[in-house]
């Protein structure tokens, strides 16, 4: 029984870190391009923060894998 609340919990965590991950892979992808666009911004920024971006989301994600295999 207790083991359920733990993969309950674990499930959560997961969603909650896919969420983040998935938005920041749409800012990457979408929001930056059309940001730098409109500000201006040239061609090697805009690649230097959609990879930042990238990077931050599979930290998210991958953290949140890890703590599902501890649990």
């Amino acid at each position: 029984m207790a083991q359920q609340f733990v993969d309950a919990d674990v499930k959560k965590n997961n969603n909650g870190a896919l969420l983040i991950g998935t938005g920041l892979v749409v800012a990457s992808m979408i929001l930056v391009p059309a940001l730098a666009v409109r500000m201006g911004l040239g061609a090697s920024l805009t690649g230097a923060l959609r990879i930042a971006l990238m990077k931050a989301s599979s930290r998210a994600v991958a953290s949140s894998m890890d703590d599902s295999k501890t649990a």
